[in-house]
């Protein structure tokens, strides 16, 4: 791996300079400016349609933006592609494996696609599946994988080649709590080896718990940024979160629905 340009300061994992992406004419992202610190646990936030899923496919590389820049450890994305790929995992939401692999198999084919020597490929992928508790399962086809299961198998291969910036979308999304919690821990060791995640979630509890930084989203634009406590400002994430968007804490907007779980009889 060759190192990061040189320069009078050690560049930031991310840098995200006015990231703009229309769709049919309708806005998904319209500016956003973001700053990851290295070694940071980095959280976007914000509401359905915010633009967070968009955004981070920009800043990966999986989606050409209209206009804006991204770059991963120095390296531009769009630019130098390859070295900033080389240098990101990622774990999309919803992402399709190769379901007649078995999950060995799929380390192995993703270890020759990141050109790692083969002896580091089975050594790290027999690792990897044992702290996720995948080492009975690694013969068994994907296919089978439940959703936990597929989630720790596709976190795996995002960490295959030891990538210093890690991008996950919704990682703990429909994972039983045993994974979630196995999950949780692997992500705090690598970040404690002074890697970086960035990913996004709509739940604030799981953000505020492992976040050191975090990032508002809101109809495309980022409302609030910085480290966990200064966004949150004395309050809880939730609440903040509530205030920033504009939905009252606790209260449906518009009707009361005073007549829902009322007997019609």
């Amino acid at each position: 791996m060759q190192h990061p340009p040189e320069g009078d300061a050690v560049p930031a994992a991310v840098e995200v300079r006015g990231l703009r992406k229309e769709f049919d004419g309708k806005v998904a992202v319209d500016g956003v400016d973001l700053t990851v610190p290295r070694g940071s646990f980095y959280g976007l936030v914000g509401p359905n349609g915010a633009g967070k899923t968009t955004s981070l496919s920009m800043i990966t590389g999986l989606l050409r933006p209209d206009a804006g820049t991204v770059t991963v450890a120095g390296y531009d994305v769009w630019q130098d592609p390859y070295e900033a790929k080389h240098r990101i995992g990622i774990l999309p939401d919803g992402l399709r494996l190769f379901e007649r692999l078995s999950g060995r198999e799929l380390l192995r084919y993703t270890g020759r696609l990141r050109e790692l020597p083969a002896q580091d490929t089975e050594a790290r992928a027999e690792e990897l599946l044992e702290v996720l508790g995948l080492t009975e399962a690694g013969d068994k086809l994907v296919v089978d994988y439940s959703t936990g299961m597929r989630k720790k198998i596709g976190l795996a291969a995002a960490l295959l080649h030891n990538p210093p910036v890690l991008f996950l979308d919704e990682p703990l999304e429909s994972v039983d709590p045993v994974s979630a919690e196995t999950i949780r821990e692997v992500l705090r060791q690598y970040t404690a080896t002074g890697s970086t995640v960035v990913f996004s979630s709509h739940v604030m509890e799981l953000v505020a718990a492992l976040c050191t930084h975090v990032a508002i989203l809101a109809k495309g634009r980022v409302i609030a940024d910085g480290t966990l406590d200064g966004v949150r400002a004395g309050r809880s994430l939730n609440e903040r979160f509530m205030e920033l968007v504009g939905a009252p804490a606790g209260k449906a907007k518009g009707g009361s629905l005073a007549w829902l779980g009322s007997s019609s009889g």
